[in-house]
């Protein structure tokens, strides 16, 4: 008699779930029979109708894991009592200390944070320098070297723009090096020369935030006159490119701190040098009933809510019962227009009473002629710029220090280890525990231990009865508190466990 033929499955088919030889078979027993045939797959499964899951990780046994590792740090009840020396305590005053320390670097933590989210500004002066040169001037070509003149319409002039924060401890009269000629670069059909050469002086003592970064854009108007060329008093524009999000410096031709420009003229002009701010957050120029309630003229978006906010509470015009809901006196309602305001629809109904800054206007003359340039001196102005404080780039680099990642990895790691050696711990005591109750009382606990043993194999093999069996029912079972069965390790483990299993093995 032949052999029965061994089942034989596709790989991309699931076999039937056998049961365990050991476990009761429930219901009658069927009748005897033959088997019946089972059909023999002649053809493999191609690999491209294997389900790809097959040999990818269960999406639960990554979790699984991780509920299996040990997390508490705590030294278990009861082991001071076996434990040579003051180990115990001392490692407990550890962790209280570490508790305090924890709680303390979170706390400075969260107030770094709180700082640098308050944008806070300081100003510093700003020192423009304005001067023009001259070449190929009629007064020029008179005293030339070969005596004769030559090219007397082809006078021209070269005005340098140049700005510079000032040092907290000096206050410089003039700029270094200002006969120093950039490069020339086109912008709006004009030639304007960035101070290319200024790498030179860029020492120490010059700040890293340089005179373009301040402006937006920088606009010279020229007055008209009636024997003026156009072509001569055409305006002179620059404009900041727009930078990338993730931009972190500005670009070569966006980043100097003099600015020029050359024309032809051989008389005297009057311009205008508009510089409009470049500010983050962008300040805003208020209306005169805003600026009454905050008693500012500029503001930010942010700063102009807070200080309506402190208005409101200063005067109390909130709503008992829905807080976000204003009663408007006199103030707001010329700004609002209404009796109640709801406070959400604040930021946006400013809107109309607040308006971009004017630009700062710099007046200048244009000399060409010989008295001026025998001692030319620059005409200089002082303005005030928004920087940001030194201290919160310091805050700012230090919650973005790579060595606080790296600590913060290194103490989970110690974490881990420490949470091990304290189940090994555990496990010690339960041992210390078990061999402890053996040598007290070695029959009685044998007896108790048997019992247990064969508890487990009937529910391991099913054959348990409800109710819990043999000692399953006993008085101790039915009592909780702290000194009952279900207030031991041992049961706290096994909950955790049946929790941490994924919802198909609960099925």
């Amino acid at each position: 008699m032949n052999a029965p033929m061994p089942h034989n499955y596709g790989r991309g088919f699931p076999q039937a779930a056998q049961r365990s030889p050991a476990t009761p078979r429930r219901g009658p027993p069927g009748p005897a029979g033959p088997a019946m045939p089972v059909a023999i797959s002649q053809h493999p499964v191609p690999a491209q109708y294997i389900p790809p899951q097959r040999n990818m990780a269960h999406p639960n046994d990554v979790a699984l894991r991780r509920s299996r590792k040990p997390t508490d740090r705590n030294i278990p009840d009861g082991i001071e009592e076996i434990v040579i020396g003051e180990g115990v305590q001392q490692y407990r005053n550890l962790r209280e200390l570490e508790k305090r320390l924890d709680a303390a670097i979170v706390r400075k933590r969260l107030d770094i944070q709180d700082s640098i989210s308050k944008t806070v500004k300081k100003y510093r002066t700003m020192r423009i320098w304005i001067t023009n040169t001259v070449e190929n001037q009629p007064w020029q070509n008179a005293t030339s070297q070969n005596g004769s003149a030559t090219n007397p319409g082809s006078g021209r002039y070269k005005v340098r723009i140049e700005g510079r924060l000032l040092d907290d401890n000096t206050d410089p009269t003039a700029p270094e090096d200002s006969d120093d000629e950039g490069d020339a670069t086109q912008a709006n059909g004009e030639a304007m020369d960035h101070d290319g050469k200024d790498g030179k002086k860029s020492g120490s003592k010059r700040s890293k935030q340089r005179f373009s970064h301040f402006v937006k854009s920088i606009t010279v108007d020229f007055d008209k006159t009636s024997t003026a060329n156009p072509e001569e008093i055409k305006t002179v524009n620059w404009t900041k490119p727009p930078l990338p999000a993730n931009a972190v410096t500005l670009p070569p031709t966006a980043d100097f701190d003099s600015l020029q420009f050359s024309r032809a003229s051989q008389e005297n002009l009057n311009v205008t040098v508009s510089l409009v701010r470049d500010e983050t957050p962008e300040r805003y120029k208020l209306s005169k009933e805003l600026a009454e309630v905050l008693d500012v003229e500029e503001e930010t978006r942010s700063g102009i809510v807070l200080g309506i906010w402190d208005y409101i509470r200063a005067m109390g015009l909130q709503e008992d019962e829905e807080k976000r809901l204003v009663r408007c006196d006199h103030r707001l309602r010329s700004i609002f227009g209404r009796d109640q305001m709801f406070f959400p629809q604040i930021p946006e109904s400013i809107g109309p009473h607040t308006s971009s800054l004017d630009p700062i206007k710099l007046p200048y003359t244009i000399r060409v002629d010989e008295e001026f340039h025998k001692d030319p001196t620059p005409t200089v102005y002082d303005i005030q710029v928004a920087v940001e404080d030194p201290l919160r780039t310091k805050m700012l680099a230090l919650t973005q220090n790579p060595q606080y990642t790296a600590g913060l990895r290194q103490i989970s790691t110690l974490d881990d280890q420490v949470a091990l050696i304290v189940q090994a711990l555990t496990h010690s005591r339960a041992k210390h525990s078990f061999y402890t109750a053996l040598s007290k009382d070695p029959a009685t606990f044998v007896r108790r231990w048997v019992n247990s043993q064969r508890r487990d194999l009937e529910t391991i093999l099913g054959e348990a009865t409800r109710g819990g069996g043999e000692d399953g029912t006993g008085p101790e079972f039915r009592r909780g508190g702290a000194d009952g069965a279900w207030d031991t390790p041992v049961a706290r483990e096994a909950v955790r466990y049946m929790l941490a299993k994924p919802e198909a093995m609960l099925r």
